[in-house]
């Protein structure tokens, strides 16, 4: 499971690869999956300007897994990872927690000491909740109804 190869340098493939992802999870909504290809073309059409960077998981030339993360404006070391997925069939081989790690590995590397997510606090998020407890992510607010009635804002921080 650790043949993959992880790059940070965003291609016009990869905005197929990103919508095949997303949509594989059966988690987002189609307003969800249009900001992740908006994401990408963004820095696509503006490499320089940008401030969202990627990691991609590549299996035998196939990008499997990603992740969108970038420095949070007026913070000197504080990261958000915005979205780590992979593909369904992929999922429970541990691909995600090498791709959080070596995003962390990158975001440590260019001066970052904390990362913080966020995620849903549907009941059909509870493996997304385990995943980011087992990658060192502890709860550190809850904002009640943020989504919608019913659909709070859980989000995780850790100290890299």
């Amino acid at each position: 499971m650790n043949d993959f190869i992880y790059r940070q340098h965003i291609q016009h493939s990869d905005i197929g690869a990103i919508a095949d992802i997303v949509k594989s999870s059966g988690f987002f909504s189609a307003e969800e999956i249009e900001i992740a290809l908006e994401l990408a073309e963004e820095k696509l059409t503006q490499p320089h300007d940008c401030s969202y960077q990627f990691v991609f998981a590549e299996d035998n030339k196939r990008v499997v897994g990603y992740t969108c993360y970038g420095l949070i404006p007026a913070t000197h070391s504080s990261y958000d990872i915005y979205w780590i997925a992979v593909l369904k069939e992929m999922r429970s081989k541990g691909l995600g927690k090498l791709l959080m790690a070596e995003t962390e590995k990158i975001i440590r590397s260019s001066g970052g000491r904390q990362v913080y997510v966020e995620t849903s606090s549907r009941h059909q998020y509870q493996p997304t909740h385990g995943f980011y407890e087992s990658c060192g992510y502890q709860k550190e607010a809850f904002l009640k109804n943020f989504y919608h009635e019913g659909d709070g804002k859980i989000i995780y921080a850790k100290t890299l």
